[in-house]
């Protein structure tokens, strides 16, 4: 398996729980820490694999797997920020979150269409 395909199950995985931890948060539950962790540390390994195979590809300046890279990492800053909130036990700001998850979507869509390209013209 080529790191680019094993940098989407990681954030496909990463998108689970997310949206669990959402759910939670939308429905004024506590959010629970294990899942935060687990969830920033497989979203984390995604980074880092998809990181790898951008600086591996011959030309990293060019295609649409630099730009998921740079989505996702502007979705890991918002995620150290909301996981500061998390940390201080207080609740997770709502834009933020939505912010935070419509960047990785974007981010993921990028991946997707560079590891499976674009979809059939109708």
């Amino acid at each position: 398996m080529n790191g680019p395909l094993i940098a989407v199950v990681l954030f496909g995985l990463a998108a689970l729980g997310g949206l669990f931890l959402a759910a939670l948060r939308f429905k004024e539950k506590d959010l629970p820490l294990p899942v935060a962790l687990v969830h920033g540390a497989v979203a984390a390994s995604g980074l880092v694999t998809l990181l790898v195979s951008v600086l591996r590809s011959g030309d990293p300046t060019k295609g649409l797997l630099p730009i998921a890279l740079g989505l996702f990492v502007v979705a890991a800053l918002g995620g150290f920020v909301l996981f500061s909130f998390h940390l201080r036990k207080k609740l997770l700001p709502v834009p933020l979150m939505l912010i935070h998850a419509l960047v990785a979507v974007a981010g993921y869509a990028c991946l997707l269409f560079a590891v499976f390209g674009k979809p059939p013209t109708t």
